[in-house]
């Protein structure tokens, strides 16, 4: 019987977002959206929870709520490097083997997404796992800011090796498409390496970093997921998770 895995879940957060700056501490039903975030990360129940903080009062907020925060280097290019920086700094002798790199915008996800990211890469010999599900709304198809997979899955399977990933609709043909949710368990070894890649061509032409990983002849595996979370971006996506926290709480 295989030794079961020891993951760690990491959540980088940054003051610095283009269209909403200030995001991780914006108030969502009256905490920060980034402590909003750490207890849906809590509620998976896997392991430890860290929060990987560009800045110093971002970590406040997360230690000020109980939470445990790890202060990185302001600096780094992705949130890749800032999950790697804090996953060595809070366990450098190694004994987490399996690190889940979880948005920090996403207050609302059903913790069994981390749960399905977790069992991917445990039923699998994967590099890393991610999540994706199926596109039904056909206007998403053209919308270059949300990024398709393409995802090899037999029929009735819930999880495959995913190909590629694009901004524009693909594959071709008649058939379902996915969209890529972005979570990513990767395997400890796999995330150093994949820090210490130079961005690649096509990662850079498509602006995904997963492709990196691709073209370094990586595995992704991708877990069929119902739901895909709604991700906070803009202002509007703000208000529009404010309003869906309001009515859970009048539930």
């Amino acid at each position: 019987m295989a030794e079961a895995l020891k993951p760690v879940i990491v959540i980088p957060a940054r003051m610095a977002s283009t269209r909403l700056p200030g995001k991780p501490l914006a108030d969502i039903a009256g905490k920060p959206m980034i402590v909003q975030v750490l207890e849906r990360a809590k509620e998976a129940n896997i392991g430890p929870v860290l929060v990987a903080c560009a800045e110093q009062e971002i970590a406040e907020a997360v230690t000020g709520a109980g939470g445990q925060a790890i202060l990185t280097k302001p600096d780094h290019p992705s949130g890749s490097d800032r999950v790697h920086e804090a996953v060595e700094l809070f366990d450098p002798a190694g004994t987490h083997d399996v690190i889940i790199n979880l948005q920090g915008d996403l207050p609302l996800l059903d913790p069994s997404a981390i749960r399905a990211s977790l069992k991917s890469i445990e039923e699998s010999a994967a590099d890393l796992a991610t999540l994706v599900a199926k596109i039904s709304d056909p206007a998403e198809l053209d919308d270059e800011s949300a990024v398709k997979a393409v995802v090899s899955l037999l029929p009735g399977a819930k999880r495959g090796p995913a190909l590629w990933f694009s901004r524009l609709k693909a594959p071709g043909g008649d058939g379902p498409h996915y969209h890529h949710i972005g979570i990513y368990a990767y395997r400890r070894a796999a995330l150093a390496r994949f820090v210490a890649l130079p961005p690649s061509p096509l990662e850079v032409r498509e602006k995904l970093e997963q492709l990196r990983a691709l073209e370094a002849g990586m595995r992704i595996d991708a877990a069929l997921v119902d739901t895909v979370p709604l991700g906070v971006d803009t202002p509007e996506d703000l208000a529009r998770i404010r309003e869906m926290f309001k009515a859970r709480i009048a539930r």
